[in-house]
């Protein structure tokens, strides 16, 4: 790295949010620096290896890598500084294992997706096809122009008449919830129990609490773009972006935690490190969490009013108990899927270890596990208090036992999962907040109450 300590950009860590608006940025001319405070780049999107296996810190279905249309974002980010990754299409987004032995897969192809949500729910052909359809509207209004920064009037003025039919097709959604439309069209208390689910399994929250502009989007892209999975895992995004970002003359630091954002006369000038080397900028870009960024690198006497408000219409969602696991390849029945949803009962959707996300990425590629094995990554919903004031006994007894119960429960779709069991290794909030700098291991902010569609939403400039 130069010795230069004076930049246009920093940017505060290295997730795929990060990374991409700092390749962004060094594109068209800047000078950025990126601090991270890991070994590797990535943050959840990053990787780790373990005896032969190659695991993705966090999901592992990926949208944004479609070739078509606006909102393919990652294929655009990764093409602005001249790198380029190879992705294997996945042709199931999720195989659903619900209660009332609802069975169902969301297939790539949509037409193939509601044939079969409709065979178990024909009287509600016609909703269906609406709701969905719906979805699809938002979506082609997102999909006909470039999505940027809507705190960026010269952008709004320009993709208005560009685009005005779009645009106006777009505002009478934002102060909708996918529930909202879902109730217009659909009776069926199953069935929408089930569209929570579509929500839930992205958004954390129901579908009463999901803006229907982010539920268009995901339940047309899907169908659109597609889910394409990186080959060589989740981890190769973060380091095609770095090689991309130093191409364009970015930087980036490792092992560089930022201890605070330097103010002057209210304005973020700059950085601390920890180990109290200091670099300045014009722009702060935070991509820690909320908290962390106003409650630890930000004083709490200059949190901005408007973050203020916000933290009174948002809250925390939980954290993750994950496992990474590599499993005997005959433990998986034949045809099975890349991504499963796990739930034995409807109540318990939202509560902690009530629903069970699993994904296999090797089904895609089988080089990440040795040979005659898979990855197995499982996680559920968990919150950081029920991890605190333990012993580091009584931690990874409950850690253990933990573990038991999420794979006593995979049994039943994956009979032999235990005795398959080659390599584990089990995740916690607190491990997500230890390694991932995420306050109590958040997965991100959820409505603590139903608000209005995208409207509630805050913007992210701050100064």
């Amino acid at each position: 790295m130069s010795n230069q300590s004076v930049f246009d950009t920093i940017v505060i860590g290295s997730g795929i949010g990060g990374l991409v608006t700092a390749t962004q940025l060094a594109a068209k001319g800047a000078s950025v620096l990126v601090l991270e405070s890991y070994i590797i780049p990535g943050g959840s999107s990053g990787y780790f290896e373990r005896e032969g296996y190659r695991f993705d810190v966090g999901a592992s279905m990926i949208f944004g890598f479609g070739t078509e249309g606006t909102t393919n974002l990652l294929t655009r980010a990764l093409e602005a500084v001249n790198v380029s990754l190879e992705t294997i299409p996945d042709p199931v987004q999720i195989h659903y294992h619900l209660p009332g032995d609802l069975e169902l897969k969301v297939h790539r192809e949509y037409e193939n997706f509601l044939q079969e949500l409709t065979a178990h729910f024909p009287d509600q052909r016609q909703g269906i096809r609406k709701f969905y359809d719906e979805c699809w509207k938002v979506f082609n209004c997102l999909n006909a122009m470039d999505l940027l920064s809507l705190e960026e009037i010269r952008y709004l003025t320009r993709v208005f008449f560009q685009h005005p039919l779009a645009c106006l097709g777009l505002v009478k959604y934002l102060p909708q919830n996918a529930g909202d439309i879902a109730r217009k069209y659909i009776s069926d208390l199953e069935l929408l129990k089930f569209i929570d689910m579509e929500c839930y399994c992205w958004s954390v929250v129901p579908a009463d609490k999901t803006p229907m502009i982010n539920a268009g989007m995901v339940f047309s892209d899907r169908h659109y773009g597609g889910i394409n999975y990186p080959v060589g895992g989740v981890g190769k995004i973060a380091q095609k972006l770095v090689e991309g970002l130093e191409k364009a003359g970015g930087q980036i630091l490792y092992k560089a935690r930022v201890k605070k954002i330097l103010l002057e006369k209210g304005k973020a000038v700059g950085v601390q490190l920890v180990n109290g080397k200091e670099y300045r900028a014009k722009r702060i870009v935070s991509n820690a969490t909320r908290w962390d960024t106003f409650e630890k690198l930000v004083p709490a006497d200059q949190m901005p009013v408007a973050e203020r408000k916000w933290q009174q219409r948002y809250q925390k969602s939980p954290g993750f108990l994950s496992l990474h696991l590599g499993v005997k390849a005959d433990v998986l029945p034949p045809g099975t899927e890349c991504h499963h949803i796990v739930l034995e009962d409807w109540e318990n959707m939202e509560d902690a270890e009530g629903t069970i996300f699993v994904s296999i990425p090797t089904l895609l590629d089988p080089n990440l596990a040795p040979e005659g094995y898979h990855v197995f990554h499982t996680f559920t919903p968990s919150w950081m208090e029920d991890w605190q004031g333990l012993s580091l006994r009584e931690y990874e007894n409950k850690k253990e036992d933990a573990a038991g119960g999420l794979i006593e429960r995979l049994e039943t779709i994956f009979p032999g999962l235990d005795a398959g069991l080659d390599y584990m290794e089990v995740g916690t909030p607190r491990s997500h907040q230890r390694f991932l700098n995420r306050m109590d291991g958040t997965y991100g902010p959820i409505p603590s109450r139903k608000l209005m569609g995208l409207l509630g939403m805050p913007f992210n400039r701050t100064a």
